[in-house]
């Protein structure tokens, strides 16, 4: 079985070195930039400033065949398969990123806490979730 994807964005970012890039968004992070393809204007049109959101990436620098990792790239930390971690490195290079959304300029979210390097493929924008009673 295989899946088909396509990208809705991008991200924009100062990001340009994997090797300079933090290991999680709220290590030093800069503020980065969605964008979002125009035939998607309808999808993010209510995404407001100050909301949270899961922002998914395709991380496609990442290696495709890697299936065990020392955390962090520590090899004095015991090896763990890559489901156990948060490494860019897997089978599926799915990236999550929880941010939160400090400007909307049409199609563009001014966003903190990403760690993705510029132009990494964005998949989707789901918004975190509140108690039961906020949904």
């Amino acid at each position: 079985m295989s899946f088909e994807v396509t990208p809705v964005g991008r991200v924009e970012s100062s990001l340009v070195d994997l090797a300079e890039a933090p290991r999680q968004g709220d290590e030093g992070a800069p503020d980065a930039w969605v964008v979002i393809a125009p035939d998607y204007a309808r999808a993010v049109a209510d995404i407001a400033a100050g909301a949270d959101a899961f922002v998914l990436t395709w991380l496609d620098r990442a290696s495709r065949d890697t299936l065990v990792v020392h955390p962090r790239g520590d090899v004095a930390r015991t090896a763990l398969g890559v489901f156990s971690t948060r490494s860019p490195d897997r089978p599926n290079p799915i990236g999550l990123h929880r941010v939160t959304v400090l400007e909307v300029q049409g199609l563009r979210l001014l966003v903190r806490d990403l760690e993705a390097v510029d132009g990494t493929p964005v998949l989707d924008i789901k918004p975190v979730l509140g108690a039961i009673e906020e949904r």
